[in-house]
């Protein structure tokens, strides 16, 4: 499995009155760690959008926060797909501060299609078998 690695440096405005990251900025970074995989198996998020009409929406989502990260703090992002369906595949990512799991999100993805024409509807299709093995292995 391919597994892009992400660092993150955690930004006063990242933060809630708590002092501890404000739980959807967790959610956004999970989103940019997904495209980066992407892009890193050779698939960039703008050419899915612009040059093939691509989407992937996320269709379900899980995290378990545990340890609070805070202003200051840098992270890892792990990121890799652990299961492919017809149309839809799992993203597991693995927030590490230091050797510890900081927090950990599980997604399921849609691969989908624009339409064209009308009002923009997203149509699910299958996943194609090069997108799958670039993200199996990263085989270029």
């Amino acid at each position: 499995m391919l597994t892009n690695r992400r660092t993150i440096h955690i930004e006063w405005g990242d933060c809630d009155p708590a002092g501890i990251v404000y739980y959807p900025r967790f959610f956004e970074w999970f989103d940019e760690c997904t495209a980066a995989l992407f892009e890193a198996a050779g698939f960039p998020k703008w050419d899915l959008v612009r040059g093939r009409g691509i989407v992937i929406p996320m269709v379900d989502t899980r995290c378990r926060f545990l340890i609070p990260s805070r202003f200051g703090d840098d992270v890892v992002v792990e990121t890799g797909i652990t299961r492919f369906g017809r149309s839809s595949f799992d993203v597991h990512h693995r927030m590490l501060k230091g050797e510890q799991v900081a927090a950990e999100c599980f997604e399921t993805r849609v691969w989908t299609r624009m339409e064209p024409h009308g009002a923009m509807r997203m149509k699910a299709e299958e996943i194609p078998p090069d997108v799958i093995q670039m993200l199996s292995d990263g085989i270029k």
